[in-house]
């Protein structure tokens, strides 16, 4: 029978929680999730074992809640950009930051990036999450677009289409890292497909 978990009251329980979660993080992005054990993530937070499975029932519970802080370190700079935009829109320089931020997030965060996604096909919170997340970032690129006065019938598939080719560069570039590929080539080829996508 698996222990009752709680959700801590007191500031100081908080706390330690909070510590539980940031060693989660730091040990899941920098040795990977599933070669992270619970003990050392207690290690990490300075309390024991049987204080982490009070508020986690496993690895994979610290893991989601994780996640929220993983979005919002990698994703809040690229809602602060979509803010800045402002009228003409300027899809060269929008798509190249774009670019160029995605494959820096994928190298700071390889091995927790790898993790979640992994477990992102079979697990349905993990999914969801990150579903919730695209659909988030399209909604509000699209709504900036037509703030700004841009806007045409098929705008969600192009913004959508867009998102998941840098996306797919990124992971490209960072992971797969195919010895025939010039990268820096293949940035240009994308930056200029996707430029063409808005601008026709």
């Amino acid at each position: 029978m698996s222990q009752e978990v709680r959700e801590p009251q007191q500031q100081r329980s908080i706390d330690k929680k909070n510590r539980i979660i940031e060693a989660g993080y730091e040990l899941f992005a920098k040795v990977g999730y599933f070669n992270t054990n619970t003990s050392e993530i207690a290690k990490k937070a300075g309390v024991s074992t049987g204080i982490v499975y009070g508020y986690f029932h496993d690895k994979r519970d610290i893991l989601i809640e994780v996640l929220d802080i993983y979005v919002d370190n990698v994703f809040y700079p690229v809602f602060e950009m979509f803010d800045k935009i402002t009228a003409p829109v300027d899809f060269d320089f929008i798509i190249t930051h774009s670019i160029d931020n995605a494959v820096t997030v994928h190298e700071n965060n390889a091995a927790i990036h790898e993790a979640l996604h992994s477990l992102s096909s079979t697990d349905k919170t993990v999914r969801d999450k990150f579903m919730a997340l695209e659909n988030d970032m399209t909604m509000r690129f699209v709504a900036k677009l037509r703030s700004l006065g841009y806007d045409r019938e098929d705008i969600f598939e192009r913004v959508h289409l867009a998102m998941e080719t840098v996306q797919s560069y990124a992971h490209e570039k960072v992971f797969d890292k195919h010895s025939y590929i010039d990268y820096n080539r293949m940035r240009k080829i994308v930056i200029d497909m996707l430029v063409s996508l808005f601008k026709k």
